[in-house]
């Protein structure tokens, strides 16, 4: 009996040891910062309209987790799912779509489609489940030339493109909400005094047009009762901005929910700045090795 009143503390340390000693890949937690689990979360959004995954581009976390998220919502959606994504534009949706029904080999489609520098690790994952399991990949981005075409000269270079290329973009003209909160951060993030005005001015309608473009594409590639799982980057849907803003002003029935990946050097709690960025929160330790 005493060997067992001796044994019982010691098990107690080892096993406080072993969980300070701990050292996860990532945590979850909910929009108020209340850890939940993966299987929970799953479950909350298979039973949405449209999820958009915020990632952080460079994350293998997020990037990992992307590729067991649609897995496991496809199973959960019994194939009903649509894969939207930032990383493609407009342009090459047709070789998106000949990539998926086998038309076009590896080779021939990251020579032509324009792919992320970081394509082979992070999203060429993603492309070859569609084409295994069969279901839609949309790239719904606005062609990066015209974006950046907006950051030097406006809005109103748009109106000289031809019909054919206008087709690319969401429907002209653009209005652009300039006291969205993600917008007025960028504005105080570039400067927002007079001598810089117009050139911050242009950004904005810049990721004004990327937001609004992949809102449109989005909301057209979603068939009913089917789920949109859209990745972006944080920035496009944080705060349910960006992005969503222009969904809502399209579709304002649909059940929309978010995630956003975040780093932390503590991953046992959600730090107080993180809260309420998302409905949840991804945290990756914040000396994570990067894809790039």
């Amino acid at each position: 009996m005493i060997r067992k009143f001796l044994l019982l503390p010691l098990l107690c340390l080892l096993f406080s040891f072993t969980m300070k000693e701990d050292k996860p890949a990532y945590r979850l937690f909910r929009s108020n910062g209340k850890p939940v689990a993966y299987d929970k979360m799953l479950r909350q959004l298979a039973a949405a309209d449209v999820v958009f995954f915020g990632e952080q581009h460079n994350d293998p976390i997020a990037h990992w987790l992307e590729l067991e998220l649609t897995k496991d919502l496809l199973r959960l959606k019994q194939g009903q799912l649509v894969l939207g994504l930032e990383m493609f534009e407009r342009d090459v949706q047709p070789l998106v779509d000949q990539y998926a029904t086998g038309e076009l080999s590896d080779k021939e489609f990251e020579e032509q489609s324009r792919p992320w520098p970081n394509y082979a690790t992070d999203y060429k994952p993603l492309l070859q489940l569609a084409k295994q399991q069969k279901f839609r990949v949309v790239g719904t981005n606005v062609p990066r030339r015209y974006a950046s075409q907006v950051a030097k000269g406006s809005l109103t270079v748009l109106n000289e493109l031809p019909t054919e290329e206008k087709a690319w973009l969401m429907p002209l003209p653009l209005t652009v909400d300039y006291e969205l909160p993600g917008y007025k951060n960028m504005a105080k993030m570039f400067g927002g005094d007079a001598a810089h005005a117009a050139g911050v001015q242009n950004i904005i309608q810049a990721q004004a047009l990327k937001d609004a473009t992949m809102a449109h594409f989005l909301n057209q590639a979603r068939p009913e009762g089917h789920l949109l799982l859209h990745l972006n980057g944080s920035y496009h849907s944080d705060n349910h901005d960006g992005i969503l803003a222009y969904l809502r002003q399209q579709n304002p029935k649909l059940k929309v929910l978010t995630i956003s990946t975040v780093l932390q050097e503590q991953m046992g709690k959600l730090e107080k700045e993180h809260e309420q960025k998302a409905d949840f929160v991804l945290v990756v330790p914040q000396d994570m090795t990067k894809t790039y």
